[in-house]
C-alpha cells in the first residue's frame, strides 16, 4: 500500500485526523516524567530518559484520538545520541499505539545527500555488511528550496519505502511572508510554484503520496491551496499555541477527510497549564475536542 493509502486508511479507522506534535523541552515535561528520570549519570542520558517516558504517556493519553504524531526530530537531537535513542523508542511506541509518524525534520539537500536523509527517516541502507534501518517512520517534511532535483531523490527513497513526503508549501510562522510571498517575475507568489512542484511530484488517486505542509494560522489562502493541490494532503500545524483555529479549515478537507491532518503540539501537551487538571486527563480532553471539530467539518 502507498502511503496516501495507509493515511485514508487509518483516518476512516480510527476516526481522527488529529496529528499530535511531540516537541519534547526538557525543562517542561510532564512532572511524573522527570520524577522517573534516573537520579545520577550523565545530564544527557538522564534528560533523554525524561523526555521517552514524557513523550510516551503523550502518546498514551492524547494517542487514542489521533491518527499520526509528529516528532520534531531538533528536540530529541539535541540530546545527542541519548536523545536519538529516545525518539527510536518514541517512534516504536506511536506504532504499538496504532499510529503514522510523521518525522519533522524539514530536510533538504541535494543528490546523495538528499538520498541518505531517505533511508535514514523511512527506508534501510544497503551496506557490505547487510541493510541498516532507519528510523522507521512514515513520512517526513522537507524543504523545497533548493529545486526540484533536490526533492525528487527524497520522493523516490520515500516512495521506494511506501513512506510519504510534505514540502512545505507556507509554513504557519509570521516570517512565512518573508519568502514565501514573494511574488515571482512570472506572476503569483512563491509558494504559488511550491504548491505545482508539491503536484508534480506526488503520484496516487484519490490522495497523492507527496503532500503539503500549509500553516493554518493563514486560513486565507486555503481555497486557493486547494484549488491547485487538488489531490495533494495538507499538513496543517499551527492549531492552538500558535493561534490557528479547527473551525478555519474546511476548504482543507475537500478531497475527503484525510485530506487534512491537522497537527497540534503544546496546545495537547501543555492543557493542564491552560485548563486545569492533571496532564494526562488534559492532554486527552484536549485531543478529543480537536478532533471532534477537525471531523465536523466533512
Amino acid at each position: 500500500m502507498t502511503f496516501a493509502d495507509r493515511l485514508a486508511g487509518l483516518v476512516r479507522a480510527r476516526g481522527s485526523q488529529i496529528v499530535l506534535g511531540l516537541d519534547p523541552d526538557p525543562a517542561r515535561l510532564w512532572p511524573d516524567a522527570v520524577a522517573g528520570a534516573p537520579a545520577e549519570g550523565p545530564p544527557a542520558r538522564r534528560a533523554a530518559a525524561a523526555v521517552r517516558a514524557h513523550c510516551a504517556a503523550l502518546i498514551d493519553a492524547a494517542g487514542p484520538a489521533c491518527v499520526a504524531v509528529k516528532p520534531q526530530l531538533a528536540c530529541f537531537e539535541r540530546l545527542g545520541a541519548d536523545g536519538w535513542a529516545a525518539l527510536a523508542a518514541t517512534v516504536e511506541h506511536a506504532r504499538e499505539a496504532g499510529l503514522l509518524v510523521l518525522a519533522d525534520g524539514k530536510r533538504g539537500d541535494i543528490s546523495v545527500s538528499a538520498a541518505a536523509y531517505a533511508q535514514a527517516l523511512v527506508g534501510s541502507t544497503p551496506t557490505p555488511f547487510g541493510d541498516v534501518p532507519g528510523l522507521g517512520a512514515d513520512a517526513f517534511t522537507a524543504n523545497p528550496l533548493l529545486g526540484v532535483d533536490a526533492l525528487a531523490p527524497l520522493v523516490d527513497g520515500a516512495r521506494a519505502a511506501g513512506a510519504g513526503v510534505f514540502v512545505l508549501v507556507r509554513t504557519s510562522n509570521p516570517g512565512a511572508a518573508d519568502v514565501f510571498d514573494l511574488e515571482l517575475a512570472s506572476g503569483g507568489p512563491l509558494w504559488e510554484r511550491l504548491a505545482a512542484i508539491a503536484v508534480e511530484l506526488g503520484e496516487g488517486v484519490p490522495l497523492a503520496d507527496v503532500g503539503a505542509v500549509t500553516g493554518a494560522t493563514f486560513p486565507e489562502h486555503l481555497a486557493r491551496m486547494r484549488e491547485l493541490m487538488p489531490r495533494t494532503p495538507f499538513l496543517l500545524p499551527g492549531i492552538g499555541a500558535q493561534g490557528g483555529s479547527v473551525e478555519s479549515l474546511a476548504p482543507a478537507f475537500a478531497p475527503g477527510r484525510a485530506g487534512g491532518l491537522v497537527s497540534a503540539s503544546r496546545s495537547i501537551a501543555n492543557a493542564h497549564r491552560q485548563h486545569g487538571g492533571d496532564p494526562a486527563g488534559a492532554a486527552r480532553r484536549e485531543a478529543e475536542r480537536l478532533r471532534e471539530a477537525a471531523w465536523r467539518l466533512v
